[in-house]
This record gives structure tokens, C-alpha cells and sequence, in this order.
């Protein structure tokens, strides 16, 4: 065995080791709590009939892009569904990427500057960490929706200062104190970065999102929605300025340097959209208010969470894994999150609620979620 396998051997015995090797699965059991499927739009029949009778009003569309959008892979259809989006955010403009993950490190890899400052929440996603690790900007992290150490930090900025949140975060469920982010970022002339990935669908008049749904949309420099979570199809979206958009044509580099999303993806993103305007969201409300209502009930140790992302926390590693081993032989699709996902001592099953889970199935998870931590 040469070096770099030694390596790549010990880095995995220590993952298994500390019950934190991640595994590909194929089996799935029945009952979804696990997704982010949070509107059920990725199982949706109605969904699927939309996008194939949309993709029947586009003649002759090719099955890839076959190139970037700045050579063969444009067209007026992806440019008109960006304005779209964009219109239905109250957004000036917007650009598609491929990936929420593309769009994060697009935009913060080439937005900061040497001499500048990114400051991001210190639970951010691992795809704006490695958007902001590209760039040549100075980086500083403030304790998790904490105030008053953000300000500290926009004390010792210098330059273009940043600022990068979630609105939802993707581990916890809570929500980021956006208007008071957003006041204290006009106040040292910052510009604030918000991700929306767990927000769209379900929050916000016609699930808009949470800086629509606070009516901070004009406070606001970049959104970024990703559209694999409540809408259930594929691929994210910058929101701003048009200068912002130009701006990210001519130097994200994961934009620039990747084949353009097929037709049929543009149109199952659309369509998701025209989908999203017309349901009713009361159904998803309704599911994180009775989970959260029976979880107190229960005195289930839980983080607080109005979303649709809920933590059970556990002790450990194994104790989470465990649980989650004993809900999946009951039917139960729930994950673990375990360290260093999260940090040592906060792991947590991740519960996903959904607008299919029927109250019968809620109840029946906290039952036994009830039970493990007895047995415990």
C-alpha cells in the first residue's frame, strides 16, 4: 500500500471508528421524514403532466445544452423563466446555475476582493464556506444569529464588507433575525447575502421566502434559491440587480465554466413555479405546528424550529445513530446527523416534514421517538 492509499485507509477507519462514515444507500423506508421534498412537488403527477405539456410548446429543443450559456447553451426561454423568477421574488433580475451549491461558490469565489470582508454566521452551508475559501477576501465567522457579535466583526471590516446567512438554516430549522442583520448591515454599509434554500415554498405569500415574507426584498444585495428542496425539481437561482447578474455572467467561474442546464430542466423549473403560485400552504403549517405541539407534549428534546426542518438532539454519535436505525426498521425514513456535519454533542436526527406526511404518521414518530428516549 503506497502513501496516498495509507492516507485514504486511515482517514475511512477513522470515520468508521467514530461512527461517522457516510454510506450510499438504495432502500428507503416508506414513510418520508427525510427529504426536502417539503411540498411534495418531486412526486407530484400534476407537476410531471405540467412540465410535459410545457415542453410540447417548445419545438425542436435539443436533449443537452451542449455547451455553456455563453456559447450554444442559451436561449430566450431560460433568459424569460430568470426574469420570471425574478419577477415572482420582486427581484430585479436573476441568473440560473445549476446547482445551489454552483451559485454560492459562483458568487462569493468572484464578488469579494482581496482587501475586502465576507462575514458569515458560523453554521452557514458548506457551499458558500467553499464559495468564500476561493475568494482572496478576509473571512470571519460570528456565533449563530448573535448580534452583538456580528457587530464586532463589521468593527474590524475593511473594504467591500459582506455579510452571509441563511434565512432558514439547514441543520437547525431556525430562522435568522434578518431585520436586524439587515439594519445592522445599512448601518456599516455592508452588502447582506441571504440563502433561501429552505425557505422557498414556505414562508412568504405564495412561499416567496422569508425576506419576501418580512417585505425586506429592497434591503436585500443577493438571494440565493435553490430549487431541490420545496420545489422539488433542480438547480438554483442568484437574485439581485442586473448589474449583479452581468456581473456574474462575465466572472462566476461555475457559471461560466459549465455546460447550460438542458430545456427540459428549465421547464421542469418553470413549471414548479407556476405549481408553487397556486398551492395552498396551510397544509405545510399545519404539519410543523402539530409536530412541534406534540414534541412539548412529550418533552422530547428538540431545538426550536418553526420550519419545516426539526432536530431531535441525542448525546452522541452512536446514540443518534441508533435511534435512527430503530425508526427505519419501523418504517420510518429518518436520518442522522452526527458530527463533524454537526458539532460534538449536538448531533441530532434531521426530521423533514412534508405536506403528504399524514397526521396519523407524525404521531406515531413521536411515539417512538417518545419510547427511544425512555429506553434511553
Amino acid at each position: 500500500m503506497n502513501n496516498i492509499e495509507l492516507f485514504i485507509n486511515n482517514r475511512l477507519e477513522k470515520r468508521e471508528d467514530d461512527f461517522s462514515i457516510r454510506k450510499l444507500t438504495k432502500t428507503f423506508p416508506p414513510i418520508d421524514f427525510c427529504s426536502n421534498d417539503y411540498l411534495g412537488l418531486s412526486r407530484s403527477s400534476e407537476l410531471k403532466k405540467l412540465i410535459d405539456k410545457n415542453l410540447l410548446n417548445i419545438k425542436n429543443y435539443k436533449n443537452g445544452a451542449a455547451g455553456s450559456r455563453l456559447l450554444s447553451g442559451n436561449t430566450t426561454y431560460t433568459e424569460e423563466t430568470e426574469q420570471f423568477i425574478a419577477n415572482y421574488h420582486k427581484a430585479e433580475s436573476g441568473l440560473i446555475f445549476n446547482s445551489g451549491y454552483d451559485a454560492n461558490v459562483g458568487l462569493l469565489s468572484s464578488l469579494p476582493q482581496r482587501g475586502d470582508t465576507i462575514i458569515t454566521d458560523e453554521l452557514i452551508h458548506a457551499s458558500i464556506i467553499d464559495g468564500c475559501r476561493l475568494s482572496h477576501a478576509t473571512r470571519y465567522k460570528f456565533s449563530h444569529n448573535n448580534i452583538e457579535d456580528l457587530t464586532e466583526k463589521l468593527k474590524l471590516s475593511k473594504g467591500n464588507i459582506f455579510v452571509v446567512v441563511e434565512s432558514v438554516y439547514s441543520m437547525d430549522g431556525d430562522l435568522a433575525p434578518l431585520k436586524e442583520i439587515s439594519l445592522l448591515c445599512q448601518t456599516y454599509n455592508a452588502a447582506l447575502i441571504v440563502d433561501e434554500a429552505h425557505a422557498l415554498g414556505i414562508f412568504g405569500e405564495n412561499g416567496t421566502g422569508l425576506v419576501n415574507h418580512l417585505n425586506l426584498q429592497n434591503k436585500i444585495f443577493a438571494r440565493i434559491v435553490t430549487f431541490g428542496k420545496a420545489l422539488g425539481v433542480h438547480g438554483a437561482i442568484v437574485l439581485g440587480n442586473k448589474n449583479l447578474r452581468n456581473y456574474l455572467i462575465n466572472f462566476a467561474r461555475s457559471f461560466i465554466y459549465t455546460t447550460a442546464a438542458p430545456m427540459q430542466n428549465i421547464v421542469s423549473i418553470k413549471s414548479a413555479y407556476i405549481l408553487l403560485g397556486k398551492i395552498n400552504l396551510k397544509s405545510i403549517s399545519d404539519k410543523i405546528n402539530l409536530f412541534r405541539k406534540l414534541i412539548k407534549e412529550n418533552n422530547i428534546k428538540a431545538l426550536e424550529s418553526p420550519s419545516a426542518i426539526q432536530g431531535i438532539l441525542f448525546s452522541s454519535n452512536a446514540e443518534t445513530k441508533n435511534a435512527a436505525s430503530l425508526l427505519q426498521s419501523k418504517g420510518f425514513d429518518v436520518r442522522a446527523i452526527l458530527s463533524p456535519t454537526v458539532p460534538v454533542g449536538k448531533e441530532r436526527l434531521r426530521i423533514c416534514l412534508h405536506s403528504y406526511n399524514t397526521d396519523q404518521e407524525i404521531t406515531s414518530l413521536i411515539n417512538n421517538l417518545k419510547e427511544i428516549q425512555n429506553n434511553g
